[in-house]
């Protein structure tokens, strides 16, 4: 849902930034991750190319809590820093711009310098039986991932806006158009 979300406030004029996008970028040969990344976990996450294997990759650093502390520990500052400075890129002009962040915690509002949260929303229920039936997850796969990310209350909790996406298409989209009427009036008004 968040992904189609993002696209939709793309096509209303929005300016995406978008973190998946960039972890890959930094994980990249010269990306700002790669180097800190082989250095902590080995040569043995790059393939042949020089490229992460991710498999790899994930195979030593979802090994243990330590592991998975040292990836985020590498790979976080570095998505976030290219965050801000394509943040800071657009900062002035008149576009709402949105950052796309999975698995978003509190400290993204500061660390990010968010002015508004808008949390995509469907019940626990809904969005394991999609994660099985779209996306070919086991369901104890599935209730693995979303037992390791911060709760549908957490994630609620910390919003300025909500969109639900427990229905259809029609209605996420009415959804989004509400919350984007909202963030174009914000954005006029603090012009």
């Amino acid at each position: 849902g968040k992904s189609t979300v993002a696209a939709l406030l793309v096509e209303r004029g929005a300016i995406l930034i978008d973190a998946d996008r960039i972890a890959r970028e930094v994980v990249a040969p010269g990306g700002a991750a790669l180097g800190p990344l082989v250095e902590r976990f080995g040569p043995g996450i790059l393939g042949a190319d020089g490229t992460l294997d991710r498999g790899a990759l994930a195979a030593v650093a979802f090994a243990d809590a330590d592991s998975l502390a040292a990836l985020n520990g590498i790979t976080h500052p570095a998505i976030s820093t290219v965050m801000l400075e394509r943040k800071a890129a657009v900062e002035g002009s008149d576009h709402v711009v949105v950052l796309d962040i999975p698995l978003l915690k509190p400290v993204h509002r500061e660390l990010l310098a968010l002015d508004v949260v808008v949390v995509v929303d469907t019940p626990v229920e809904l969005a394991l039986s999609r994660l099985v039936e779209q996306r070919g997850f086991s369901r104890q796969d599935a209730e693995a991932r979303m037992a390791a990310q911060p709760s549908r209350q957490e994630r609620r909790e910390g919003a300025d806006y909500v969109i639900d996406n427990s229905a259809d298409l029609e209605h996420l989209v009415a959804d989004v158009d509400r919350v984007w009427a909202a963030l174009v009036g914000r954005l006029a008004a603090s012009s």
